[in-house]
């Protein structure tokens, strides 16, 4: 297929098209953080139990970045695509059927299953649709979706609680995700690799950069979604905040992430990438330290400034992934990285919050981890694609 020469015109507008997918995408990833409250509250449970959702959603979501990575390519960029917004569909309304709260971890992991086949389609899809001179702006602008969908999720979810109970919330994102297919059907064309997946995984697993990479995005993906995550528990249950305006909080602390997550795109294609990506990691370890440290005035300030360094790293991230990894690989490589930090940062991460929540605190629970994304972010060094 021929790439798009710019960003003008109809490069532009599907741009945004599979910008709205990533947002959308995001949002029912990320749906049961600003309601977890009122699951707790309905079925009883204690944090951990609650956190552990995360649990099983990331690890439906990482077995299905790792199949996608490897599959997708033969298959096809665009059918996996149509397939995980119509499966998504399908469970998305499945889900206000739920009576017992131990089924909810079988959704969860389904939902997560079904989310989780679009990010390894979509970045080789945008690296073939567009020159490599616009990757960096592509990828990053793609990426904003991530940024306001966590911004926007506690409004759309207390938009939506006026009018639904929660369940109700997840027949709207269903609907929208049948409309989306279709548009998305229309719109598209088909890209596909022809090299046989299993030697790139032979290949690729003996690649050390595969696994710093890893390790960089569990503390990088823990940092952003895990703490987001467990937020709203913070803010409800240990400094006893109304769900509102926990909410409200929540959202606001994300309305700066999204200017620098535009901004990064212009920065990327300018400056040295690894140099940019420490500094994001190493100044998100000192505000995630800080959110478990300051009082309940100065919350709210911390969770703006965390959120606004943190959600640098995602387009950084993947761009510095499509400039590692050959055209061949970079599916799958972006499949197991991906898988591997969502499992831990955006599962474990907040179930081991969710415990400290229940045995000590949720201060001291942030505050460890916030040593150990700075520990991590020293691994970027180690990176020698990125000299």
């Amino acid at each position: 297929m021929q790439r798009y020469a710019n960003l003008r015109g109809r490069a532009l507008l599907f741009l945004f098209f599979i910008w709205f997918l990533w947002f959308i995408n995001f949002t029912t990833r990320i749906a049961f953080a600003p309601i977890l409250p009122l699951v707790e509250d309905e079925f009883l449970v204690n944090h951990a139990k609650a956190s552990s959702i995360f649990v099983f959603l990331s690890i439906g979501y990482g077995v299905a970045v790792i199949l996608s990575g490897l599959f997708s390519g033969r298959f096809g960029y665009k059918r996996s695509i149509i397939l995980s917004l119509l499966f998504l569909s399908l469970v998305a309304f499945l889900i206000p059927l739920v009576q017992q709260f131990f089924l909810l971890y079988f959704f969860a992991f389904m939902l997560g299953l079904s989310v989780g086949f679009y990010l390894p389609a979509i970045i080789p899809l945008i690296t073939e649709y567009y020159s490599e001179k616009d990757w960096g702006k592509a990828i990053a602008i793609h990426d904003t979706g991530a940024s306001c969908s966590i911004f926007a999720t506690p409004f759309i979810a207390l938009s939506l609680l006026h009018f639904f109970p929660w369940r109700g919330i997840f027949i709207v994102l269903a609907c929208v995700y049948v409309v989306c297919s279709i548009i998305f059907f229309l719109a598209s064309t088909e890209v596909k690799v022809s090299n046989a997946p299993k030697s790139i995984l032979t290949g690729i697993i003996k690649i050390r950069s595969l696994w710093l990479m890893a390790i960089i995005w569990i503390f990088g993906a823990g940092a952003n979604l895990g703490i987001y995550s467990v937020v709203p528990l913070y803010l409800t249950k240990e400094l006893h905040l109304n769900i509102g305006y926990a909410n409200t909080i929540l959202g606001i602390s994300r309305l700066g992430a999204i200017i620098v997550a535009v901004a990064c795109g212009f920065l990327i294609d300018r400056f040295n990438l690894r140099k940019i990506m420490f500094l994001v990691m190493i100044t998100t370890s000192v505000l995630t330290v800080l959110m478990g440290l300051v009082s309940e005035r100065y919350i709210g300030i911390v969770l703006f400034l965390q959120a606004f360094v943190v959600t640098a790293f995602f387009p950084i991230g993947l761009v510095a992934m499509a400039k590692t990894f050959s055209s061949e690989m970079r599916s799958l490589a972006t499949g197991i990285i991906v898988a591997i930090s969502i499992i831990f940062g955006g599962g474990v991460v907040p179930y081991v919050l969710g415990i400290s929540g229940d045995m000590i605190s949720f201060r001291f629970g942030i505050t460890i981890f916030g040593i150990f994304v700075a520990l991590s972010s020293t691994l970027i060094f180690h990176l020698k694609e990125l000299e």
